[in-house]
């Protein structure tokens, strides 16, 4: 048996003409266009395994994406220096591999993660979006009370069953724990919301910034959007916000790569993390 390094990548693309990341016949996917032109370099079938942090949703976008995959050995060593330099001249130019480094065998981009760390962009300005960033912000048609946000956020952290915001899935859980969520406003207007938790169900990130939405302009209470964590099915009263305001902007790790295996066991115990 040929000897097989790992190697992790860290990806950034723009969501937009990508229907997700998961590979599917007949449309234009991350993994698969990752995997095409891997192909293109390495030789078909060379890269093996390709693992991604986290699925994202077709329209969604990323600037931390993080996914491991294994090449032989020889080949590693042979075309680490050029690897990187090879994919950009071929890459188109809405997806990017910003780095790809040798990590120990246990590492495991999705099980192996502690983290994950989400931004969503969202102007209330009266005119909309500016032109050059309407694939990553989205237009609100109401103004939008950062104070109100920052109180629909504050009761949604920590450990809950997010059912009311989750597509459920057969077997899994929707128990998460939220670390941070939190709204500012940037000098140019625009309102950023950061959603960090150990794993996310299916749209969760998009159906908290949904539920916050209503909240801050003023049609819901700051309380409700915490309010349906009592519930133990998703709520149909909460809109899933668009995908394109939506971007993965970094994963975490163990610091200490010793961790690794622990991690990923401790992750598949506690839950198969889904798509967020």
């Amino acid at each position: 048996m040929h000897e097989r390094t790992r190697v992790r990548l860290d990806v950034a693309y723009d969501g937009t003409g990508f229907s997700g990341w998961a590979a599917q016949p007949d449309r234009r996917t991350v993994a698969g266009v990752l995997t095409e032109h891997l192909d293109l370099v390495l030789g078909p079938g060379t890269a093996t395994g390709l693992t991604v942090a986290g699925r994202t949703d077709a329209g969604v976008h990323a600037t931390g994406q993080v996914c491991h995959l294994e090449l032989p050995t020889e080949v590693w060593q042979e075309r680490a220096g050029s690897l990187l330099r090879r994919l950009a001249r071929l890459l188109p130019t809405d997806v990017r591999v910003r780095t790809m480094t040798e990590v120990p065998a246990d590492f495991d981009a999705r099980f192996s993660a502690t983290w994950r760390r989400y931004e969503y962009r969202v102007t209330d300005a009266p005119y909309g979006a500016q032109p050059l960033r309407r694939h990553e912000i989205l237009a609100w048609p109401r103004p939008l009370d950062l104070t109100a946000l920052n109180a629909a956020a504050a009761g949604l952290v920590g450990e809950h069953d997010f059912a009311a915001y989750c597509r459920r899935k057969e077997n899994a859980t929707t128990l998460r724990e939220v670390t941070r969520l939190d709204w500012r406003r940037e000098a140019d207007g625009v309102l950023v919301a950061t959603v960090q938790a150990d794993a996310f169900c299916q749209a969760m990130v998009r159906s908290l910034v949904g539920a916050m939405l209503v909240a801050g302009d003023g049609r819901r209470p700051v309380e409700w959007p915490a309010g349906l964590l009592t519930r133990r099915e998703r709520s149909s009263e909460v809109t899933v916000a668009p995908a394109h305001g939506l971007t993965l902007v970094e994963v975490g790790y163990p610091t200490d790569p010793t961790e690794y295996a622990r991690r990923a066991e401790l992750t598949r115990r506690l839950r198969v993390p889904a798509e967020a």
